[in-house]
């Protein structure tokens, strides 16, 4: 695929109570579910967005630190964003391990020349799990100069500016994501 792809692990955890990225789920790491998940699209480039790099990072995926300090997962694609080759970033949360290949290739099929992507499920975005065009990142970044850090209302300015498109979501349980203990059982 003619994209850069991003696996977003920079949360703290703070309901896990430990590392979410390490957690088990199936029997593997998320982190190792995810980033299996998004070497099936064949993405040009695979970047690992997180406040610090993890020393489970593998080699060939290229660590992008969060600009300090950290606005959640905004930090996160901006500065991706600022790193890929391609035209367009496929964003993915460390904690949703119920997305799979077919619905991101569905995804990736809907994108267009400086457009880009964002799943919806009724009126909320699911922007962890959402492609962005390259002319995002200035939107992004002057985001994070301002006051409001949420993904949400940044991905609805996206929308409104023409550099995202909404696709509504018929298939929920793709994007349910896993935040304590009691969601691994």
């Amino acid at each position: 695929m003619n994209l850069s792809a991003v696996l977003l692990a920079g949360g703290e955890s703070h309901r896990m109570g430990k590392d979410k990225a390490t957690a088990h789920f199936q029997g593997k790491a998320l982190w190792q579910v995810q980033l299996n998940l998004l070497r099936e699209l064949q993405p040009a480039e695979i970047f690992l967005s997180a406040r610090s790099d993890p020393d489970w990072r593998p080699a060939d995926v290229k660590f992008v630190a969060d600009e300090p300090p950290s606005r959640g997962p905004l930090s996160g694609v901006a500065a991706s964003l600022g790193w890929i080759r391609t035209r367009h970033l496929l964003a993915l949360a460390i904690d949703m391990p119920f997305m799979n290949e077919k619905y991101l290739r569905f995804l990736c099929d809907q994108t267009e020349p400086g457009c880009g992507v964002l799943p919806m499920i009724g009126d909320r975005a699911e922007p962890l799990a959402a492609i962005y065009p390259a002319e995002a990142r200035v939107d992004l970044v002057a985001a994070l100069s301002g006051r409001d850090f949420s993904l949400q209302t940044a991905t609805q300015r996206l929308v409104q500016a023409g550099r995202l498109r909404v696709i509504p979501v018929a298939e929920a349980e793709f994007f349910r994501n896993l935040n304590e203990p009691a969601d691994f059982k």
